[in-house]
């Protein structure tokens, strides 16, 4: 038996958000494929379809942007059948050929949908179980000089392994990797990074006893787990924040007060002993300089 960590990454694509956050969620094998059925039911209840007919996933920016909280809010909450009618009418009209604009009550009932979505989003994370770890960063930190930033992982990356590493041996479980995969190269260099890791560090060394070493890498818009981390991290990104260790940037309200008991909840802690110190992990964590580990923050 194992647990299988699903990763994403938010604010990594030179848009405009607080921070650079990687992470994701981990979930029991024995409890994945009912988490799957019960994500599946969750959209189709909200949107009165699933998304993937359209050609459409499951993501942050898509279901909690600024304008699904705009739309939503232009009337009273609707009645589930209607709600499922007008946003399918809402997606329908965003694949016809010349494209056909919504009416303000599909725009109401597209909007209400992806709300409700993340929050059953949230509530099936709980319901199975699931674990979220999240490692945020200042965005386009320079590297020192002379570094050999392609050689070997970041620090972000480093505690989110010492994390999940820890997670794991308080289960006495071994775990998967499984991440998004992005384009070939940067994929094939995250890897030869991860191998350098596992293999010529000594906490690499001691970690790959729990986390096996070599990564999948699965397509997001066939992966609802790596959706739903997607979702997770954008909210980390936007609403989670760590008072008094440097992780200071705006956030937005609404993401903070809706999602933020459910992120706390979620992520991992522990009280740990290493035989030399003990002290408190937590799976959500600030770096503020990833070539630097005196500046990384529990």
């Amino acid at each position: 038996m194992s647990y299988l960590l699903f990763l994403d990454e938010s604010g990594h694509g030179h848009k405009v958000t607080p921070y650079e956050v990687r992470g994701g969620i981990a979930i029991h094998d024995t409890r994945l494929w009912p988490f799957v059925l019960a994500l599946t039911e969750h959209e189709e209840e909200c949107f009165g379809t699933p998304l993937r007919l359209f050609r459409k996933e499951i993501k942050g920016a898509k279901l909690l942007g600024k304008d699904p909280w705009k739309w939503a809010a232009q009337e009273p909450s609707l009645p589930g059948l209607e709600r499922q009618r007008l946003a399918r009418r809402f997606l329908e009209k965003g694949r016809q050929n010349p494209r056909v604009s919504p009416t303000r009550d599909e725009f109401t009932a597209y909007g209400q949908a992806s709300l409700l979505l993340a929050d059953r989003i949230f509530g099936v994370l709980r319901e199975y179980e699931a674990t979220l770890f999240a490692v945020a960063i200042p965005h386009q930190v320079p590297p020192p000089a002379g570094s050999c930033i392609n050689e070997f992982l970041g620090k972000d990356i480093v505690f989110l392994l010492e994390r999940y590493f820890y997670f794991l041996q308080e289960r006495n479980e071994v775990g998967l990797l499984v991440m998004d995969e992005t384009e070939n190269g940067q994929d094939r260099d995250l890897v030869g990074r991860l191998e350098r890791y596992f293999l010529r560090t000594q906490k690499g060394r001691e970690r790959s006893k729990r986390i096996v070493p070599s990564p999948f890498f699965v397509s997001s818009e066939m992966a609802y787990p790596v959706q739903a981390a997607d979702v997770c991290i954008y909210c980390v990104n936007w609403g989670f924040r760590l008072p008094g260790r440097g992780m200071d940037a705006a956030k937005r309200d609404e993401i903070a007060s809706r999602f933020g008991a459910s992120m706390s909840e979620l992520q991992f802690k522990a009280s740990l002993n290493t035989g030399n110190e003990a002290f408190d992990s937590y799976g959500i964590a600030y770096v503020s300089d990833p070539y630097e580990g005196r500046n990384a923050w529990p």
